[in-house]
């Protein structure tokens, strides 16, 4: 609507909102309005200000004021000729109503005369409030008008009926399947806007019955490479980056039908090396493109030149300054993790520095993608990091995220039984509490059942536990988990303390 439908009045009421200098000063102007509309709906209105009157209600609801006495207009306000007056009344209806309100059951064979109208913005005002108002009730009786405006010779229409339909497949699933051959041909559409919009359904489809939908990999690997080199309208560009929605969804796409698949995988990696390539313009949405990028290329078969790729580009997100772009490295980094370690391990130093980070979820994405990186080789170097840092953190969610972190990589990778004692009492001493106790037992079984192999490298290892234990009994405070594993072992191998000196067993 132009500000020729108006009244001043109208705009003074939206000036005096703006200008509120707290909540309860615009409650008490929107109160005040909703009482006058309840009168003003009494009276015989003329079609103006009928109009002005249901744009107020929309207003008010939209501001979190109730105006349900309004809601009828609105609906009848749909029903009338006037363009304006329809295309206001759907959109009051969308603002206002929803799926299971009774109302909406007024509105479906206005729906269904307007979906058939020879006046496309007619067409369109219908399908905006059909996604909103459809229900399950009301669905069989639009989905063949909807369907039927697939092939309208308006691109604006088919693009809006194939957003319709995804609403329709969101509500009844078992529908995909109906329009599936519908959709495909919808997927060859001359205007880019109206293929783009079908990605949405056929991605929710491939993520459903990844098999069903294997042919069509050529077809977005082909419409992926002719987004990238530029073959379309300079209207989806945007920041000189082509069509970049488009290109994000048909890498989605790729990604789930790639997985694990060879076959479907080989096609897809000359065209993702491209996006790699052209998209690395030190621009946001190109940062964007390459990290999506980057995780449809750990989704799928692995290529080692992809990968090599892939890690080249992520290295220089982590390394930013930016926050968002160090984020972003780091969840990169720990799909490339899953791949393969070694592509993420040249970047352990860097990695280790964002745990310093003032960002918390930084650091705590960064303390898993650690926890995926560690192995046999560089356990010891990453579990004193995160020692370091759990002697100097004082944030209790983060200490026991290290604790718990600390303890698993200790256990599942420790290079020997003395490392690991002295490991765990480092995790008790500073973790104390958030330990869980069933650590300590395992600790304890350790020791006394040692290896099993070798009796005197068990009993050297006992001797080792004892004497630490022992030197320990001076401190002045110790957690109680520790002062449990300290009895317990003084108790039972204290007799082979020498001295006192705690020696570490020969290897």
């Amino acid at each position: 609507m132009s500000g020729g439908h108006l009244s001043k009045d109208f705009f003074e009421l939206i000036k005096s909102i703006g200008e509120c200098k707290s909540k309860q000063e615009e409650d008490k102007i929107l109160a005040a309005e909703v009482a006058t509309l309840r009168q003003r709906f009494t009276e015989q209105l003329s079609p103006k200000k009928m109009k002005e009157a249901v744009v107020r209600m929309m207003y008010a609801e939209m501001l979190g004021h109730n105006a349900d006495f309004g809601h009828i207009h609105a609906v009848n306000m749909s029903q009338q000729t006037n363009l304006i007056a329809k295309r206001v009344g759907y959109l009051a209806s969308t603002v206002c109503l929803h799926s299971g309100h009774e109302l909406t059951t007024l509105l479906v064979n206005t729906m269904r005369r307007d979906l058939k109208s020879t006046n496309h913005v007619e067409v369109c005002a219908t399908l905006v409030a059909i996604p909103k108002l459809v229900n399950l009730e009301t669905l069989p009786a639009l989905m063949d008008p909807v369907c039927a405006l697939l092939d309208h010779p308006s691109e604006v229409v088919r693009k809006k009926a194939v957003m319709a339909l995804h609403r329709f497949c969101q509500l009844q699933p078992s529908s995909a399947a109906d329009l599936s051959e519908k959709l495909r041909r919808v997927l060859c559409d001359k205007d880019p806007a109206v293929m783009g919009a079908s990605l949405y359904i056929l991605h929710e489809g491939a993520e459903a019955d990844p098999k069903a939908h294997k042919d069509l990999v050529p077809s977005y690997v082909s419409i992926l490479k002719q987004i990238t080199e530029h073959r379309l309208p300079s209207s989806f560009d945007y920041h000189r980056t082509p069509a970049p929605w488009i290109q994000i969804k048909l890498l989605k796409l790729m990604a789930t039908l790639g997985t694990a698949d060879q076959r479907a995988s080989e096609g897809m990696y000359e065209v993702l090396l491209d996006v790699l390539r052209r998209a690395d313009t030190g621009i946001n949405i190109g940062y964007a493109i390459i990290y999506e990028a980057v995780r449809t290329i750990t989704a799928i078969f692995p290529n080692i030149q992809l990968l090599e790729t892939a890690a080249s580009h992520i290295s220089r997100f982590v390394s930013s300054d930016n926050h968002n772009l160090k984020y972003l490295g780091i969840k990169a980094l720990a799909g490339i993790v899953q791949v393969n370690q070694k592509y993420a391990l040249e970047h352990q130093l860097v990695v280790v520095d964002c745990l310093e980070d003032p960002d918390e979820t930084l650091k705590r994405k960064t303390l898993d993608l650690l926890y995926r990186m560690t192995n046999a080789g560089n356990v010891v170097f990453v579990v004193d990091k995160l020692i370091s840092h759990l002697r100097e953190t004082s944030d209790d969610a983060f200490r026991a995220s290290l604790t718990e972190r600390i303890t698993q990589l200790a256990e599942r990778y420790a290079p020997d039984n003395s490392w690991f004692i002295r490991t765990m009492n480092c995790v008790f001493e500073l973790g104390g509490e958030l330990v869980r106790p069933d650590v300590a037992h395992n600790l304890m079984r350790l020791i006394a059942e040692g290896s099993g192999e070798d009796d005197e490298a068990d009993m050297a290892l006992r001797r080792f536990a004892a004497a630490t234990y022992y030197s320990m009994l001076d401190r002045p405070i110790l957690p109680d988990i520790l002062v449990c594993v300290i009895c317990w072992v003084l108790g039972e191998y204290g007799y082979l303390i020498g001295g006192g000196v705690a020696r570490e067993p020969e290897t």
